[in-house]
């Protein structure tokens, strides 16, 4: 299977930077993972759908949990270039990481 290619924003850049070294070793091999089948679960692929959450528009974008890290990343198939666009990397609650994923893609 080919690999979707991998971007990010240069916000979630930063965000990725600003991870602990192990911590960033996992999610790099999470999203190589995920890149190989990046589409919502219900098209047979790896990420989770987003639709709106407590009045954040996501509809389009996919997060994957990387439960023991307690790490979300959001993100957005651009499907005619096979890319997957890393919008947001975080650790932090449901809502905080919608609303910086509903304010980066503004």
């Amino acid at each position: 299977m080919k690999r979707w290619d991998v971007k990010y924003t240069a916000e979630a850049a930063k965000d990725r930077d600003n991870l602990e070294g192990s911590s960033r070793n996992q999610v790099d091999k999470a999203i190589l993972k995920i890149s190989q089948n990046p589409l919502p679960k219900n098209e047979g692929g790896y990420g989770t759908p987003l639709s709106n959450k407590r009045g954040n528009n996501l509809t389009g974008l996919c997060k994957i949990k990387l439960l023991k890290l307690g790490i979300r990343v959001v993100y957005k198939l651009v499907r005619n270039k096979e890319c997957m666009k890393i919008i947001v990397i975080a650790l932090r609650s449901d809502n905080e990481v919608y609303e910086m994923a509903a304010k980066r893609i503004e």
